[in-house]
């Protein structure tokens, strides 16, 4: 196979994506030294609407189909994505080609000093997250979750302005960009379950790329987090659940072992259904669908459904 002189990655201009794409273009001239690896930086829909959660405008592939139709159109070779933006179902002709180690998938609370247990009566919480708002309301009913958009630095910078009490954001966001000094509690997977793939990056590329796949994977690819995401992201499409649906899933390996935790919960955290499963990891996409279907038998379909209809969604 000839190995590409050239490659053109596809990304969004926020600090954390390009940090995500420098990293990436770094493996890939540590495999392939002499190598051109150039940015073509994209705006995307998710980041020109700021003002309504994305929830109710398509939610995280927002951030993605722009960046999709550069693979394409040829004005890029290479996407690098935070794997849990990328729907379950890619655009056509396109296929991820590697995925990282995964960062700490954790979430984390922001404050000026006050963990989870002592924010104060009625605390203002940013979040843009249902997921987040429905497992932080489980916990502390009194909490007042408000919508924060923006980029990580921008979030975080809401916290110090004095317009919110707290926020959340993803841990393994905070670290690749230095602020992981600004993390005052990281939320335990049974407080907060974690989003699919979240801290995994996720590299697209055109189907037939042979040249570009092989060499990603050599840089970058992780196998066994490929098969956690696998699983991960198979709960996800079975569930058939939009944007408007706190769900999560959570795939860890140990012993040769795949265990998937899976959430499915209304928005007020008043409900909150939960599954877990484990197997080979040969069968991370039947684990997947199983811990959805443990979930659909205890009434997850439900909640879809009224989540889907609250949002105008059949």
């Amino acid at each position: 196979m000839t190995q590409p002189t050239r490659i053109v990655i596809a990304t969004r201009g926020s600090a954390l994506a390009l940090w995500q794409a420098e990293h990436t273009k770094a493996r890939l001239i540590a495999v392939a030294p002499g190598l051109e690896v150039v940015l073509n930086v994209i705006k995307t829909s998710g980041d020109r609407i700021q003002d309504v959660p994305l929830s109710q405008v398509g939610g995280k592939g927002l951030f993605v189909k722009e960046i999709e139709q550069a693979l394409v159109d040829g004005s890029a070779d290479l996407a690098v994505h935070s794997m849990k933006d990328v729907p379950p179902e890619l655009a056509s002709g396109l296929t991820l080609c590697a995925v990282s180690t995964r960062e700490d998938p954790r979430d984390a609370l922001c404050t000026l000093g006050a963990t989870l247990a002592t924010l104060p009566q009625g605390a203002r919480v940013g979040t843009a997250s249902l997921r987040r708002q429905c497992q932080l309301l489980a916990r502390r009913p009194d909490l007042t979750i408000s919508m924060l958009r923006g980029n990580v630095p921008t979030r975080v910078r809401k916290l110090d302005d004095g317009e919110f009490d707290a926020v959340v954001l993803a841990a393994a966001g905070l670290r690749r960009l230095g602020l992981g000094d600004r993390i005052t509690e990281t939320l335990d997977p049974a407080i907060c379950l974690p989003a699919v793939a979240q801290g995994v990056l996720g590299l697209e590329t055109r189907a037939g790329d042979t040249a570009v796949i092989e060499l990603t994977r050599a840089a970058l690819h992780d196998p066994i987090e490929e098969r956690r995401v696998i699983a991960e992201r198979a709960f996800l499409a079975h569930m058939g659940g939009s944007c408007q649906t706190p769900l999560a899933a959570h795939a860890t390996y140990a012993g040769g072992q795949l265990a998937l935790a899976a959430l499915c919960g209304t928005p007020d955290g008043a409900r909150i259904l939960r599954s877990q499963v484990s197997g080979a990891p040969d069968d991370a996409a039947a684990l997947g669908v199983a811990a959805a279907d443990a979930l659909l038998a205890q009434g997850a379909g439900e909640i879809v459904a009224a989540c889907n209809a609250a949002a105008g969604r059949p």
